[in-house]
């Protein structure tokens, strides 16, 4: 450590020299800004406010893998290196901070949660991850500038954020800008400002397009101006509107648009592949799994799509019972545990609100739930769940994220075994570990198809988020590219969507806010 540990006074000697007065004021209140992470909290605030889904996963990423930069600098490395801070006589008394940090010198914990916050939003956009980027390494710059730290414990702050960051990965897979573009493109009609698509907007799901205080049912009509809409109000029946919608879609020889969640996406879907209708999709719901993962994020990317006759081919997933109609599945199928905590989020969901009642859910379940007995392709078994996606999941883990296919023509299986003692906690504590795929009580693979038999220990089962009675035996198979979505061949610009959607939204409220003026 003796040659580097010269080079690293010298390079400090050389900083600390250096003259650049403009650069004084603004290096010491960065620097200043920064203390607690304040300056990157706050810069993951702005870009869960104003960016998109994209923007609100890079800041989540971004301030997760500062905490665990943070925690480990702050309660490991510092006090098992204990290098004293550098002496302040070289420094400018104008670049000198107002309070000297107390705590030893390596590494940089300023570095340390820079560039983790900057590498966690990179990771999810490069866009976003360019626009922080500068700001990260003045901030880690400014630690020596400023004199309170050597240039080493600045580099090895910086590797400690970017590992951390990269860290994150081994729990949480970032979800690709662009879904694989392998899928061959699908006839679908083009239809220049939505004329020939009638559209269903389901106004009771999530919170969709509301959010950025636009009606989805007014943003749609900003976009596709000819579409044709039918809106679902509180007293209207969902299953009739939604029939009425298909119908007229079939008669006019355009296509189905569906706003809403999930649950009404796979609605529509259903209905789409029977009448042979292309269908667009636009991300009216909460989550919205099925929008993201097919690469139609925002309504401007359906729209977008739907203009130049743009879509390719998906899959759908299949449950077949023994005897009538079996049901179909955009996302996933499960039996066991989460059918239960789904119907018990149901129940409570009006009164506590979706979340909370999804924790309390959860908790009973845990509680009191049992493995169920069954046949899985002539194989005896003892399940806490079984779930089944449509299409390949990632991460290959107990918590699936995305899809980066949807016409793989599989079935993601994975299964929870009950006849090991504390499989639950054994589960949920490998996939804490990041090893899962060791874990003995947990199986994942692939397949075309998959028979059930004997389901007499479960009641329900669950497809999409909703929920039905559960027969004795099932087969799961896909129904391989029988739907057609539309999606933009090129993504669109997130940050240049966003400045539309407000600009959209502003439009509609001073049209709508004129005549309680007039009336005043």
């Amino acid at each position: 450590m003796g040659v580097i540990g010269e080079m690293d006074q010298r390079l400090f000697t050389r900083v600390a020299g250096a003259r650049v007065p403009a650069a004084d004021p603004v290096l010491r209140r960065l620097s200043h800004s920064a203390d607690h992470g304040r300056l990157w909290l706050a810069t993951a605030a702005g870009l869960a406010l104003s960016g998109g889904r994209t923007a609100r996963r890079a800041a989540l990423r971004g301030v997760g893998s500062l905490a665990l930069a943070s925690l480990t600098v702050n309660t490991v490395v510092k006090w098992s290196a204990r290098r004293p801070r550098p002496l302040l006589d070289l420094v400018p008394p104008i670049r000198h901070l107002r309070h000297q940090p107390r705590t030893t010198s390596f590494p940089s914990g300023h570095a340390a949660s820079a560039a983790a916050f900057a590498t966690g939003v990179a990771l999810e956009s490069t866009r976003y991850g360019a626009l922080v980027a500068p700001f990260a390494a003045s901030v880690a710059f400014s630690r020596v500038y400023v004199g309170v730290h050597y240039p080493l414990d600045v580099l090895a702050g910086v590797a400690i954020g970017a590992g951390a960051a990269a860290l994150t990965c081994r729990w949480w897979l970032p979800r690709a800008a662009v879904p694989e573009r392998e899928r061959p493109a699908a006839p679908a009609p083009a239809l220049p400002r939505g004329k020939g698509l009638v559209v269903f907007v389901n106004s009771q799901a999530g919170n969709g397009a509301a959010a950025a205080g636009l009606p989805p049912a007014e943003r749609l009509r900003d976009l596709l101006p000819r579409a044709e809409l039918f809106e679902r109000g509180p007293g209207d029946d969902f299953a009739a509107l939604l029939a009425e919608a298909v119908e007229r879609a079939a008669r006019t020889g355009g296509a189905l648009g569906v706003c809403g969640g999930d649950g009404s996406v796979n609605a529509a879907a259903r209905a789409a592949a029977e009448r042979g209708l292309a269908l667009a999709v636009f991300p009216g719901g909460t989550l919205n799994h099925f929008a993201q993962d097919v690469g139609v994020p925002d309504f401007e990317d359906t729209a977008v799509a739907v203009t130049r006759g743009e879509a390719v081919r998906v899959d759908i997933g299949v449950a077949h019972p023994g005897d009538g109609q079996g049901v179909r599945f955009l996302n996933t199928f499960s039996i066991g545990m989460y059918p239960e905590l789904v119907r018990l989020r149901q129940h409570l969901e009006e009164r506590w609100g979706k979340w909370p009642a999804a924790a309390v859910a959860l908790i009973r379940v845990l509680r009191t739930a049992t493995p169920m007995e069954l046949s899985v392709n002539g194989h005896p078994r003892r399940l806490w769940l079984l779930f089944a996606g449509n299409g390949r999941y990632v991460p290959e883990g107990f918590a699936p994220g995305f899809r980066p296919r949807l016409d793989d023509g599989l079935l993601d299986l994975r299964m929870i075994d009950g006849n090991h003692r504390f499989a639950r906690t054994r589960v949920i504590a490998s996939a804490l570990a990041g090893a899962l795929h060791r874990s003995r009580v947990y199986s994942a693979e692939h397949v075309s198809w998959v028979e059930l038999e004997g389901l007499t220990d479960t009641d329900h089962l669950a497809y999409d988020g909703e929920i039905a009675p559960s027969p004795e035996q099932l087969r799961l198979e896909k129904a391989h590219q029988a739907l057609v979505v539309y999606r933009p061949v090129q993504p669109q610009d997130e940050l240049a969507q966003q400045a539309r959607l407000a600009a959209a939204a502003a439009r509609y409220w001073q049209r709508t806010s004129r005549p309680a003026a007039g009336d005043a």
